[in-house]
Parts: structure tokens; C-alpha cells; sequence
């Protein structure tokens, strides 16, 4: 079964989630935002969600970390909690 590894930054809007997507992009780091910005209790850990399976995320989430390449930054992804900036750092399929 396909495992992954991702983290990712939960914000309110697409114009807060681009504005840091643009940060990073521009040499911010990833975990120092996702601690400044992400509304996750994930934020505490950088907004690491440790490993995880195949539907154990909203399908939103689940259709970039299971397609999108490891290390890109992908989003704004828009699900029920808000919009996300995701980071696939390790996948097995």
C-alpha cells in the first residue's frame, strides 16, 4: 500500500496561502511559516503530518500528496478546513 510523508500550512485564504507560497519560493523556510501561519495543530511541529496512507486525508489533500513530485511546493489546495500549501517529503507506492 502507497505511504507518504507531507507537511503542509492551513490558512484562511488563497491570497494568504500565495503570499507565503511566494515566500518560500524565495527562500523562506517551510516549517518556520507553517509555525508563524498555519491554524493546524500541526504548526507546532513545522506542519509535519507524519506518514500516512490513502484516504486517511480529505480527498483534496490526498490526490497531491499521492501525485505531485517529493520536495515541490504544491497549492493553494482548497479543502473543507481552508487552503493549504502542501509538501510532499517522502512517498512509497
Amino acid at each position: 500500500m502507497p505511504r507518504a510523508s507531507a507537511r503542509h500550512i492551513l490558512v484562511k485564504t488563497e491570497t494568504e496561502a500565495l503570499q507565503l507560497k511566494e515566500q518560500i519560493e524565495g527562500g523562506a523556510d517551510f516549517a518556520e511559516l507553517a509555525k508563524k501561519h498555519s491554524s493546524c495543530p500541526s504548526a507546532r511541529n513545522g506542519g509535519d503530518l507524519g506518514s500516512f496512507g490513502p484516504g486517511q486525508m480529505v480527498a483534496e489533500f490526498d490526490q497531491v500528496v499521492f501525485s505531485a513530485p517529493v520536495g515541490a511546493v504544491q497549492g493553494p489546495v482548497q479543502t473543507q478546513f481552508g487552503m493549504h500549501l502542501v509538501e510532499v517529503t517522502s512517498r512509497e507506492d
